[in-house]
């Protein structure tokens, strides 16, 4: 079974739509659909890999170094002021 949803896009995006819906002869119910599902599997499975991967880090009793912390380290790396590595916590 379908549902309506309804959406706002760009006036060039909505342009882009027909076009290529004309060139394929597919709807753009269609392709809004195909192109819905598509992010969402990309996007489920980026979630599901995340999750898996902090699971992992906990059981494993993981130590973490905060992602500002090491930028602002590496912004030393070949001064004449390089910094010490962060420390984990």
């Amino acid at each position: 079974m379908s549902s309506t949803i309804t959406i706002r896009v760009e006036d060039d995006l909505k342009e882009r739509l027909v076009r290529l819906s004309k060139a394929t002869d597919r709807t753009i119910s269609y392709l809004l659909g195909k192109a819905i599902e598509e992010v969402l599997e990309v996007e489920e499975w980026q979630v599901g890999q995340t999750k898996k991967a902090i699971e992992k880090a906990d059981k494993l009793g993981a130590k973490f170094v905060d992602h500002s912390e090491v930028e602002a380290w590496l912004k030393t790396w070949g001064t004449k002021k390089e910094g010490k590595p962060p420390k984990c916590a």
